[in-house]
């Protein structure tokens, strides 16, 4: 017979290779649910909190927001969720992603033309920090 498999906090941040302070912050913030305690009052987690917090630290990688993770749970807690609302929220990050990343390139672009107004010299006069300070 096969029993369920208990862990510490500390056991499943090393699993999932992240920290002990990581997994009480999910904790406090609600994406993780209280685990029950032992009756030494330890708290024991078990696969389902292992599976919640990979799902966690995996969307975080891949950018998603706290609340775009809060959204995705809610849809997997409530287990009547569509393949089509799930890829809603996905689409909706993608939008996000796609205008942070044309938002940083016309931040090198600006960051670019500023750099090659300055010749390095070592008079006090500097062209980015005029630009810097310009009002416009």
């Amino acid at each position: 017979m096969h029993t369920a498999r208990n862990y510490t906090r500390g056991q499943i941040a090393a699993l999932t290779g992240s920290n002990i302070e990581t997994v009480r912050y999910y904790e406090s913030i609600a994406l993780m649910p209280d685990p029950p305690r032992s009756a030494n009052g330890f708290r024991v987690y078990d696969q389902r909190h292992l599976k919640r917090l990979n799902f966690i630290l995996r969307s975080r990688k891949l950018g998603f927001s706290i609340e775009e993770i809060r959204s995705l749970l809610s849809l997997v807690d409530e287990e009547t969720f569509t393949c089509d609302e799930v890829k809603e929220v996905t689409v909706s990050h993608q939008k996000d992603i796609k205008q942070k990343i044309s938002d940083l390139r016309k931040l090198e672009k600006n960051l670019a033309t500023m750099i090659s107004q300055c010749d390095g010299g070592t008079v006090p006069h500097c062209p980015i920090i005029e630009t810097l300070f310009s009002t416009n």
